[in-house]
């Protein structure tokens, strides 16, 4: 039998954490729900989840201090939960570090997707998946870029021959811009092949995943084609 993927899940209401969870191990996830940030990083300290799912608003340690100290740790995958679509709280979690995020109140099938297309995407970025649309990237070896230089196979990046650490979201996002340098991306196209949106999403995503990007392989090196997306200088 497969092994379980471990779910940790930050909610302090009762009802939301307690359905949730039975949501998922329906699905066949291993849950460990926690009802605030501080336990929540105990359990995470403990138990190293597959994925960790976090409430913005939780007591003790909020959920975007809690993805903030996940991230100083780890590069496990992390999706906020937030209970409006506008709020800044979204931009403050995927700002510190998240994936993505999801909405209250959630469809339970809609979570259950976001996060296997989550997982699908950072299977694909540790290299357990080479036989993806970046496949053409990924058979070059060292790709170079001024001083930067991407080594796709053995998913490392170096900027002036210094190591830059990367979540495995921006390392894919990365993979796409170097398999087309020169190209403009745009937003919804970097949302389906990156994030595996199949039914579009918040461009919000992709704008601040661009900017921690820009922040750890220089501001310059990727390019904003207003009104259409972005490149990747050659």
């Amino acid at each position: 039998m497969a092994e379980q993927t471990h779910v940790l899940f930050v909610e302090d209401d009762d009802v939301i954490r307690e359905a949730t969870q039975l949501a998922l191990e329906r699905d066949g996830f291993a849950v460990t729900a926690m009802p605030d940030g501080l336990s929540g990083l105990a359990a995470f300290r403990a138990r190293r989840p597959d994925i960790a799912l976090l409430d913005v608003m939780v007591p003790g340690l909020d959920g975007v201090s809690l993805c903030r100290r996940i991230r100083d740790e780890s590069t496990v995958p992390v999706i906020m939960v937030s209970a409006r679509a506008d709020s800044i709280d979204v931009v403050l979690g995927l700002e510190a570090g998240a994936d993505d995020y999801v909405t209250k109140p959630f469809d339970g099938a809609v979570l259950v997707a976001r996060i296997r297309a989550v997982l699908r995407r950072f299977g694909h970025a540790s290299g357990t998946d080479r036989g993806s649309e970046n496949a053409s990237a990924q058979d070059c070896g060292v790709l170079t870029f001024g001083e930067l230089e991407i080594d796709t196979e053995g998913m490392e990046v170096r900027r002036s021959g210094q190591t830059v650490a990367l979540t495995p979201t921006e390392m894919r996002l990365l993979l796409e811009f170097s398999s087309a340098p020169g190209t403009v991306l745009s937003r919804d196209k970097l949302l389906e092949r990156v994030w595996d949106y199949g039914w579009g999403g918040d461009t919000r995503v992709v704008d601040v995943h661009v900017q921690r990007l820009r922040t750890k392989i220089g501001q310059d090196r990727i390019e904003t084609v207003r009104g259409f997306g972005y490149k990747l200088k050659a």
